[in-house]
């Protein structure tokens, strides 16, 4: 006879402490995710050209650089562990030679601090796609105002400072929400997961 478990999302962390499995996997996704973020910063301003009619327009990609973020408090489910992705991946990206250098270690805790605030928000016990959505929304608005103030404070405030911030969050509430949601859920039904909450949520026998 087959069973299902619990809607994916709709479980509870099994407590607020940070096991050792906990802190290996957070450093796994914050590890693969330094190194795609060192990879996408050329990616990324190699196609400035092709955005040249609406500079802002090119981070429709942004969401990218929410990801671990996001990843992070699905899978971990424990405080602070959006923060702790983001900022570790962020890091490995500065060491390994980022063409923003050391200023992406501060704006990777910022960005965390955005998915950060919605998974406490939600008190750590919801885990749907919309909340996944909310956590890419808010990591890329704070990543939006972060970069206005840190690299564009000179911009035009309507022509280019507000579409900036709305498209950013906009992207990562569909790269880094959405898309980390979907990735989640994938890797958890394969059972790589099962130790963690979020495999339990999966079709058992």
């Amino acid at each position: 006879m087959v069973t299902t478990s619990r809607v994916f999302g709709s479980g509870q962390p099994a407590s607020r402490g940070w096991r050792t499995r906990d802190i290996v996997v957070a450093a796994v996704i914050a590890v693969a995710f330094g190194v795609v973020f060192w990879a996408w910063g050329f990616l990324y301003n190699g196609a400035e050209p092709l955005f040249a009619f609406a500079p802002w327009a090119r981070d429709v990609l942004y969401g990218v650089w929410l990801m671990p973020a996001v990843l992070g408090g699905l899978i971990i489910r424990k405080p602070g562990a959006a923060v702790y992705c983001e900022l570790v991946a962020s890091t490995l990206s500065a060491v390994l030679g980022s063409q923003w250098g050391g200023l992406v270690i501060l704006q990777g805790a910022v960005e965390g601090l955005g998915a950060e605030i919605v998974f406490a928000a939600f008190l750590y016990r919801r885990f749907t796609l919309p909340v996944a959505a909310l956590a890419g929304l808010a990591a890329g608005a704070f990543a939006g105002v972060w970069d206005t103030f840190a690299y564009y404070a000179t911009n035009n405030l309507l022509t280019f400072q507000v579409p900036y911030v709305v498209i950013t969050a906009l992207s990562a509430a569909v790269i880094a929400g959405a898309g980390g949601w979907a990735l989640t859920t994938a890797v958890a039904r394969t059972g790589v997961l099962d130790r963690f909450p979020v495999g339990r949520e999966r079709a058992v026998v």
